[in-house]
């Protein structure tokens, strides 16, 4: 595997042999001074360019990052809105293990939105063309405290979804139950999660994608207890790890709402486990609630 030196080489010896590059920076985990570093890092390199034309007519000169071992082009997808004319990217995983995410973006496009990401790094600057920024951190990937309109929307999220769980288990469509769990109502458990951790630390850090952090702030009991949230797609399995995501929701809202100062609806959540208690429970076709 070639070494972060060696990388960083080829990819700014490009940009300064290349006189349609005017600008490069970084950004990502590699600018992160909280990511732990390991081998599996992306370099996030975007190239300052005066247009993209050219690059994506060109379908071999990214050849020369190294031999490319599989690789995705984002932009090309069917039905993508992606705007090529200022924005096109390649993602490139190498023979030796190495991971090269590179887009090209034009001036006006880089000007307009570098200041948006706290995490961008300036690596090279031809000609003075991108403002001064900050230097890297994790500023824009804070956990923010939410207001009561936000808390009072995701506590609703999760309590109103959790019908459709309960109808998909019962008919047993697991995939549809699966769904439901993992994409739409542990989103909603993962925020408020989020929250706490908010409280914890005076919103001063970030939990990372998919709160891949998270279990640097929660207690062992909250971190095992949001593991076992986690299940098979056996139906007896998902409706157990259903019931301890519930529980799990339940005290940490009300925990956030009292640190936090909002209010918690305690009965929408009592009548969303009520409804779904019953429909577990159900004998036949008859609901009694």
């Amino acid at each position: 595997m070639r070494t972060d030196k060696e990388m960083m080489e080829i990819i700014l010896n490009t940009a300064k042999e290349d006189a349609r590059i005017r600008a490069v920076y970084m950004n990502g985990s590699r600018t992160n001074p909280n990511a732990p570093k390991d081998i599996f890092q992306d370099y996030d390199i975007v190239y300052v360019v005066e247009e993209t034309g050219s690059f994506i007519r060109d379908k071999e000169w990214i050849r020369r990052f190294g031999d490319i071992l599989f690789m995705q082009y984002p932009d090309e997808f069917p039905g993508c809105s992606s705007d090529k004319e200022n924005s096109y990217a390649w993602l490139m995983m190498f023979t030796d293990g190495n991971r090269l995410d590179l887009t090209v973006k034009t001036i006006s496009h880089v000007q307009e939105i570098i200041l948006e990401d706290s995490l961008c790094k300036i690596l090279l600057d031809k000609d003075g063309i991108l403002p001064p920024i900050p230097e890297s951190s994790e500023e824009t990937y804070l956990v923010h405290r939410p207001s009561q309109e936000q808390y009072a929307s995701v506590c609703n999220e999760f309590w109103w979804c959790l019908n459709n769980i309960a109808k998909g288990l019962w008919r047993e469509e697991v995939t549809y139950a699966q769904d439901m769990l993992n994409f739409v109502v542990r989103k909603q458990l993962e925020k408020m999660l989020s929250w706490k951790i908010g409280e914890l630390t005076d919103y001063s850090v970030s939990v990372g994608k998919s709160g891949k952090y998270m279990k640097k702030w929660l207690s062992e009991e909250e971190w095992q207890r949001y593991l076992d949230t986690y299940c098979s797609a056996d139906v007896n399995d998902m409706w157990r790890s259903v019931e301890t995501m519930c529980q799990l929701f339940y005290d940490i809202s009300k925990w956030v709402s009292e640190k936090g100062n909002f209010v918690f609806d305690k009965q929408e959540a009592d009548n969303s486990f009520r409804y779904f208690n019953a429909v577990k429970e159900m004998d036949g076709n008859i609901l009694r609630i």
